[in-house]
């Protein structure tokens, strides 16, 4: 069974940091990319990174690229988004998702139906 656990989020002044934790079992990693995506109060999901779990590489949506930061540590099954420069606009509740990678090739996939997540984490900036 996939398992797609969140953790991290919070509450956080406006241009502060917060550290998003995925633990993840129940599939081959290697096979997967993992990342997350968001849901805002009253907007539509958004996929906002990814990495895969075969060679490591990231990919980011626009509006938090060069502030968030993906990393994985493969042998613990763990997926981080380090998020820097945070924005109101970044309030959201984060999900952290996997998909196989034959389907990943943006963050966006992570939204898909083939995708799995698990319960979200909050994370709200005040301005």
């Amino acid at each position: 069974e996939v398992q797609l656990q969140a953790s991290g989020g919070g509450l956080v002044q406006a241009g502060g940091s917060l550290r998003l934790s995925c633990a993840a079992s129940g599939f081959r990693f290697d096979d997967y990319a993992i990342g997350w995506f968001r849901q805002a109060p009253g907007k539509e999901r958004e996929g906002v990174s990814g990495i895969s779990g075969k060679d490591g590489r990231t990919y980011y949506s626009d509006s938090v690229k060069g502030r968030f930061t993906i990393s994985s540590d493969n042998a613990e099954k763990m997926v981080y988004l380090q998020m820097n420069g945070l924005k109101a606009e970044d309030t959201a509740v984060y999900y952290c998702a996997a998909v196989s990678s034959i389907f990943f090739d943006a963050p966006s996939s992570l939204l898909s139906s083939f995708a799995y997540s698990g319960q979200g984490t909050l994370v709200t900036v005040s301005s």
